[in-house]
């Protein structure tokens, strides 16, 4: 394992980051300021509480998954397409550096990023509600898994696309509405049967089920398909990125 140039790929996308660190600060800050006035004051005078749970409070984990899902996508994609829009990228595979070293420096930059931002806005919403962790570790582990997963998913996305416009395609055609659509602001133990029974199609259900129950203790589907759907999301970006590099496929064309 050359650590090296992992390290090397890691610093450069970071740096990049830290460029951008008040833009990268408070944008999260006034997204989620913005959430909660809309939500927690719009809404939140209708629903009182969801099982139990402040109506603000039930919130919070749809606001951190929405933003480090969209954050880790964002990065994760410009990150490995803007070498392959300057021509950078070859000289990055013709380097001593393995595939998976590659994907190491990009999707870790792009994880620590979303991560970074999944905190900011978890310390953002505690100003505005008061939010108790009944499972610490497990919310961290599930919001680490989510930070990886959908990274990869990114870096896919960013080989995949031709142009900036497409790096935007996916996520905004196909990953926001299912973010929307599961359950970020609402149960769905509140929509019709044949709804829930829809909504259980969507992949996004599970992680903030899961994520959800690591705050409360309460969750729309058992945790135990929360972790298997990520594990099992995150098993195919990896096999979807080995067989891009052992192809060649969109990045020796």
């Amino acid at each position: 394992m050359n650590f090296g140039a992992i390290k090397a790929i890691y610093r450069n996308e970071m740096a990049r980051f830290f460029r951008t660190l008040a833009q990268s600060f408070l944008s999260p800050v006034l997204s989620t300021s913005l959430y909660f006035v809309v939500f927690g004051a719009a809404i939140g005078s209708r629903i009182q509480e969801v099982e139990g749970v402040s109506y603000g409070a039930f919130i919070v984990p749809g606001l951190i998954m929405l933003s480090v899902i969209t954050q880790a996508i964002s990065n994760a994609s410009f990150g490995i397409y803007f070498p392959k829009f300057i021509g950078t990228i070859y000289e990055l595979l013709s380097a001593p550096v393995s595939f998976l070293e590659i994907v190491i420096g990009y999707v870790g930059a792009a994880a620590t990023k979303a991560l970074f931002i999944g905190v900011v806005i978890l310390g953002t919403a505690s100003l505005f509600v008061d939010l108790s962790i009944q499972h610490p570790f497990a919310m961290l582990a599930f919001l680490v898994l989510t930070c990886i997963s959908f990274s990869l998913m990114g870096f896919i996305i960013g080989i995949w696309a031709g142009n900036f416009e497409q790096l935007q395609l996916v996520p905004l055609l196909v990953i926001t509405p299912l973010i929307f659509l599961g359950g970020s602001f609402y149960s769905i133990s509140m929509l019709p049967p044949i709804w829930q029974t829809i909504t259980l199609f969507n992949p996004v259900v599970y992680l903030i089920s899961g994520f959800r129950w690591a705050f409360f203790g309460m969750a729309d589907v058992p945790v135990g398909l929360s972790l298997l759907a990520i594990a099992g999301f995150t098993a195919l970006c990896l096999g979807v990125i080995w067989w891009i590099f052992k192809t060649g496929w969109k990045i020796r064309s």
